[in-house]
């Protein structure tokens, strides 16, 4: 009987692997995507040399921008405040900035003024502040989750006291 349920529960496990196998193995490899206007569109390079990360940002949400061939100058839209770019990198000048709370959700248009030239770039808004993901156990525990793991606690220590006390009580009848 012990070897049937060993045989049971093995080909039960490797069942479950063997249908999750495909799902692990499908991948979007980085070489197998190219360039395209798409990508042009949600980000990535602009003929003007302008380029913002992520394209769509959640109110609230942090936006980068990026000019190419840029000595520092300004960046403004209705979704942020007016920002400086920074210094220029290998010709490159970035500025971070923070999407209002109450910015309307939608597509919105940046503009960078530097050197005396003006570009432009879009980006979508996202309705919502998003996931609050990536804080890796940084917060606390309120109060109340406190009091309620407390209890949880005390509640399996007074019943397993129990079953403890219970258990000896029987044995030593016998």
């Amino acid at each position: 009987m012990r070897a049937a349920r060993t045989l049971a529960v093995t080909a039960t496990a490797f069942a479950a692997l063997g249908l999750a196998a495909p799902l692990a193995t499908a991948t979007n490899e980085p070489g197998n995507v190219s360039a395209d206007a798409v990508q042009v569109q949600r980000g990535g390079d602009n003929t003007n040399g302008v380029t913002v990360s992520p394209f769509a940002v959640h109110q609230g949400g942090l936006l980068t921008i990026t000019a190419r061939g840029c000595a520092g100058g300004t960046v403004t839209s209705d979704a942020f405040t007016t920002t400086n770019l920074t210094g220029s990198t290998n010709g490159l000048s970035t500025a971070t900035v923070r999407i209002f709370n109450n910015a309307t959700p939608g597509q919105h248009t940046l503009t960078v003024t530097c050197d005396g030239r003006t570009r432009t770039a879009s980006f979508r808004v996202l309705a919502g502040q998003g996931a609050a993901g990536g804080l890796g156990g940084s917060l606390a525990p309120s109060s109340t989750e406190m009091a309620v793991g407390g209890s949880l606690v005390a509640a399996a220590a007074l019943g397993g006291g129990l079953f403890v006390a219970r258990r000896r009580r029987m044995s030593g009848a016998v």
